[in-house]
């Protein structure tokens, strides 16, 4: 099961870089990064709306959810805003590949700390030899990438 799960996830990790390079070429031909955001994420609003009607029958969620849950639950899409507006102005000077690598970067480092910490409720996993080498590997790419 676990491998099927590593498949999905390549297979994310592959949509990531034709995203960023479709929605960079929208913001060149709507003249805005902001824009290309917006119509992106419309778009993709417009697609789990589908979805949620198809797979679940619904568009409701319980009311009750703003009261009982923590402030930041609800902040995952202005997140996503400031990431995929910052991959659209990043492509154009740093190449897709650079542009990738470096979110993927500041991806994993965050994703340590989040784990190191348990911020959000997430298992502590510690912080060890390995995924500090994992790390420093990464920089080493994004200087293989950068200068060759």
């Amino acid at each position: 099961m676990i491998s099927l799960f590593l498949i999905g996830g390549l297979i994310a990790g592959g949509i990531i870089p034709v995203q960023t390079s479709i929605n960079s070429r929208l913001g060149v031909e709507v003249g805005s990064p902001f824009m290309a955001s917006f119509l992106s994420f419309f778009t993709g609003t417009l697609t789990l709306v589908i979805l949620s009607l198809v797979i679940d029958h619904k568009l409701t969620f319980a009311p009750d959810s703003f009261h009982n849950n923590p402030w930041w639950i609800w902040i995952g899409g202005a997140l996503g805003v400031f990431y995929l507006t910052s991959n659209i102005l990043l492509l154009p000077q740093l190449g897709a590949a650079l542009t990738v690598v470096i979110t993927l970067i500041g991806q994993m480092i965050m994703a340590i700390a989040i784990d190191q910490f348990g911020w959000f409720n997430v298992p502590i996993h510690e912080l060890n030899i390995p995924r500090l080498i994992g790390i420093v590997c990464m920089l080493g790419g994004v200087f293989l990438i950068k200068n060759y």
